[in-house]
């Protein structure tokens, strides 16, 4: 939610550099393009943690980030492999990619399935988002919303780099508190535009339907205006009675 703000003000640093993209969902790349002359690195990442003080970080996925060029800027692949490279020697891991949109679209499912679920129903990634052995499990929902995203991914043209359904079985196992959860359980605004609102605009530009995705879009959307609209009533609530 806050790439505009935080690229604004060094984006002329990277003129004649580079940078790379890692957000969730898609949108980001266009936002820090509009910001640098540079070039920009799509990518994505399925490492995940959980933050539990500001000196503890629960490491949960040691996994890859996968990096590829932004078209739109001409990124040369030659960037991407040396970005990879920087990451690699860090102590983390890297892909360099030749097209990473596969890898962000696989990405993008998996996350605003998972992200979007658990915001509305308050349960963290646990293996709930996987179980499918009685008719009224929750891996019943992620699994047709893992399929509808993967329809709008074909009708736009992209074959996905890995399996959204597996990535979420992996996940499952981690109960790990999405970032859209934690942000439900603040009241902060949350990222669901770039996710599900995302996969949603393209099945519409696509001529495809994608109901689940655009419904998990318009639900979180709402819970967020209640608690604008809860705060709103009290204080018209306390003019009433003044």
């Amino acid at each position: 939610m806050q790439v505009a703000d935080s690229i604004a003000p060094v984006g002329a640093c990277f003129d004649h550099g580079a940078v790379i993209s890692a957000q969730n969902g898609l949108g980001s790349e266009e936002i820090i393009a509009a910001r640098t002359r540079g070039y920009v690195i799509r990518g994505t990442t399925f490492m995940s943690g959980t933050r539990h003080s500001d000196t503890h970080v629960q490491y949960e996925l040691d996994t890859a980030t996968w990096i590829g060029p932004f078209e739109p800027r001409g990124t040369p692949y030659a960037v991407v492999k040396e970005a990879a490279e920087l990451i690699i020697a860090g102590g983390l891991k890297a892909e360099a990619l030749q097209d990473a949109r596969p890898a962000q679209w696989s990405k993008l499912i998996f996350n605003a399935s998972v992200n979007g679920v658990s915001a509305l129903t308050g349960l963290p990634h646990s293996p709930h988002f996987a179980d499918e052995s009685q008719f009224s499990d929750l891996g019943h929902l992620l699994h047709d919303l893992i399929d509808e995203g993967k329809r709008v991914a074909e009708a736009v043209g992209v074959h996905l780099y890995e399996d959204p359904w597996e990535m979420n079985q992996i996940g499952a196992m981690t109960n790990h508190p999405p970032s859209m959860l934690y942000d439900v359980r603040h009241q902060l605004p949350t990222e669901v535009y770039f996710l599900s609102g995302a996969i949603a605009r393209e099945a519409q530009r696509a001529g495809v339907a994608a109901p689940l995705h655009t419904a998990v879009y318009r639900l979180i959307k709402a819970k967020e205006a209640s608690w604008t609209f809860k705060d709103e009533n009290r204080a018209a609530a306390h003019r009433e009675k003044a």
